[in-house]
């Protein structure tokens, strides 16, 4: 196919130059209604992009099929049968992806370090979760994911299972042996979808980890916004094989997505495509060779401890992705949370993500040598500066079986019944009707039907004390849990 096509881009340029005025949405007519003010910081070009697909960039019978070209154009790049483009980011592809495969009632084996958008989707399309657990490392206190043997555990004692959910690369960089869990799926014909949230350069330089469309996955789920170069809930769903029908697929993703898609993420979806294919190599490779001179910088720093291909050495996961930084801090006597918040407000310098124990930094093809500089001169003034910093009270981290609670109520069954609120203290025993979820990474500690344990209530308070954040919590105190009603 001729990559250098952009279906979407060619129209929204076809559509300034015919010099259209539009007499339906979007209300403020590609920015002449727009407040001078919004402009001035957005910039005209937002407004201008801003197109309807329908009556837009194609007309009412959309004999153009410019979404679909551009959808075309994508799945070949990246070598599926089908893409699909969502603007209602991954959260929104997962939950698609999940009702096409597995209905009410049914069975699906999914990775318990799943975001909450997949613990949404179980409340929403009623799915009775077989939760595989995953690999948890003790020493890091960190979850790597399952491995093909805990799958096939969890498949000989579910037969009736519909597929399985992994989810791989995790917040952190490890990465799942995507082949060895389709092979254990596919003995059984059920389809294996991939949360590829953190995926989306994968398909593009052999010195990253495996691409679930070449490691034989079904139905593949990606975040172009994380580490691609398409703007904030740009996702794309990529279909293989005959296991998940694609017109299931399209109707289930008809039923819960927008009816009114942003030509901004198409757009960006498209270009971000075309760059990739013509130049991703080479820009992929600059980014490898960063990623490893700041990764290499940060070993040699006190109290910072960056994780890497020792992870796959030791046997805690398949593969690992290089571009994510990630630097266990507790040496420093401080939480990520805390470095974290000290890096912003000192050194003006945002992390991808924190928690307990650690920070993460993502590094992509965006970075350049001042970026660099800045991460690796934040993170020296952090070691330099850590014992200025005001200790927090300590985090309860729970043992590893500590966090695999009971599923004693299909969690849609928990998040409808009659719920009540219960004192902390006397929490402990009770089924939760909630879910809480310290953010990010996003992977719920808590979902709705588990059962909550003393171990766990006091893991969160502890948690929350030392500057976690729990934005779901029906009290973000956490001096009380929403639970089922006796």
């Amino acid at each position: 196919m001729d990559h250098s096509r952009v279906p979407v881009l060619e129209a929204l340029q076809e559509f300034r130059r015919r010099g259209d005025v539009a007499y339906g949405p979007p209300g403020h007519k590609q920015g002449r209604g727009a407040d001078p003010r919004v402009v001035e910081i957005l910039g005209e070009g937002v407004f201008r992009s801003d197109v309807l697909s329908l009556n837009g960039l194609d007309d009412r019978r959309q004999s153009q099929g410019i979404i679909s070209q551009a959808q075309e154009l994508m799945a070949d790049a990246v070598g599926a049968d089908q893409a699909f483009f969502s603007t209602c980011g991954s959260s929104l592809s997962v939950k698609t992806a999940m009702v096409s495969v597995a209905g009410p009632g049914e069975k699906l084996l999914v990775s318990r370090n799943a975001h909450k958008a997949v613990v949404s989707a179980l409340v929403v399309n009623g799915v009775e979760p077989v939760w595989v657990h995953p690999e948890f490392d003790a020493e890091r206190h960190l979850a790597h994911p399952p491995e093909p043997d805990d799958v096939r555990r969890a498949l000989e004692a579910n037969p009736d299972a519909k597929g399985m959910l992994l989810i791989t690369p995790t917040d952190w960089g490890s990465c799942a042996d995507i082949r060895g869990v389709a092979a254990v799926c596919h003995e059984r014909d059920v389809p294996l979808i991939v949360d590829e949230a953190w995926g989306a350069h994968l398909p593009f330089h052999d010195g990253l980890p495996s691409w679930g469309m070449d490691a034989d996955a079904d139905l593949v789920v990606t975040s172009v916004h994380k580490m691609g170069g398409a703007i904030e809930q740009s996702s794309v769903f990529h279909l293989k094989g005959d296991r998940v029908s694609p017109d299931v697929l399209k109707q289930r993703e008809d039923l819960l997505g927008t009816t009114s898609a942003s030509t901004l993420v198409y757009a960006t979806l498209d270009g971000w495509r075309r760059q990739m294919v013509e130049q991703g190599h080479d820009l992929l490779e600059g980014a490898l060779r960063r990623a490893e001179r700041i990764r290499a910088a940060i070993g040699e720093m006190p109290g910072l401890r960056p994780m890497g291909d020792e992870i796959v050495r030791e046997g805690l996961a398949a593969e690992f992705d290089p571009l994510k930084i990630t630097v266990d801090v507790r040496e420093l006597g401080i939480s990520g949370m805390q470095a974290t918040e000290w890096l912003r407000a000192e050194c003006h310098v945002d992390m991808g993500a924190s928690d307990t124990c650690r920070i993460s930094a993502s590094i992509t093809h965006a970075d350049d040598d001042d970026t660099e500089e800045r991460l690796c001169a934040a993170l020296r003034s952090l070691t330099e500066r850590a014992g200025s910093i005001e200790r927090q009270p300590r985090v309860r981290l729970p043992e590893p079986g500590a966090l695999e609670l009971e599923q004693a109520v299909l969690p849609r069954d928990a998040f409808f019944a009659e719920a009540e609120r219960v004192p902390a203290d006397k929490a402990a025993g009770r089924v939760a009707a909630e879910m809480i979820t310290p953010y990010p990474p996003g992977v719920p500690v808590i979902a709705p039907g588990e059962v909550i344990t003393r171990e766990i209530i006091d893991y969160l308070r502890s948690g929350l004390a030392a500057g976690m954040l729990i934005p779901d919590a029906a009290d973000s105190s956490l001096d009380t849990f929403r639970v089922m009603a006796k």
